[in-house]
């Protein structure tokens, strides 16, 4: 794996094995940030990373220059593996936070910019995640949110939701929050 652009741009990084984990692959993850860097501006933005894993996205953001980056995974090893690339690569605009993605969002009154999330392909409650996310103002006006799911889940139909891309098997739904 590595950080495909910033000032990070082309640091790799291995995952233990059996990490419990599965990164978003480069290719999708290039894809996805060649998208955002023709349609905001993500230095300065406040980024909200759930089910963060590895955090590859994370890593991204702070690459670019994202003014503050939460990082939210429930395992240990995972957040672990964040602290210590953090500190290697000087990455203090991303906070780690060990929480269960719904029990942050529930107790979290902070407002981001943008919020990717990437479930566990097996994840079921995805209507449930876009529902928190997008009507209980956890973005800002203006703001995107951006999930990551498999082709078998399907959002065109929900408030908000702006377009979708495919990569292979990654597939990227945007929903964004229009300025009043």
């Amino acid at each position: 794996m590595r950080i495909v652009s910033g000032r990070l741009k082309g640091i790799r990084f291995s995952i233990p094995k059996k990490f419990p984990s599965r990164p978003t692959t480069d290719f999708a993850k290039e894809a996805l940030f060649n998208i955002l860097q023709h349609s905001i501006d993500i230095e300065d933005m406040s980024v909200l990373d759930l089910f963060a894993g590895t955090g590859n996205i994370s890593y991204e953001f702070a690459s670019r220059y994202a003014k503050k980056v939460v990082s939210v995974e429930q395992n240990y090893s995972c957040i672990k593996f964040m602290r210590e690339m953090i500190k290697q690569h000087e990455m203090d605009a991303i906070t780690p936070n060990q929480a269960e993605v719904f029990s942050y969002l529930n107790a979290s009154t902070e407002t981001f910019d943008l919020i990717f999330a990437d479930p566990p392909y097996d994840f079921k409650k995805y209507p449930e995640l876009v529902k928190i996310i997008l009507e209980q103002n956890k973005l800002k006006e203006g703001g995107l949110f951006i999930l990551e799911h498999g082709k078998e889940w399907g959002f065109s139909d929900v408030k908000h939701f702006s377009y979708l891309r495919n990569y292979g098997g990654v597939q990227f739904s945007f929903f964004e929050i229009e300025n009043e």
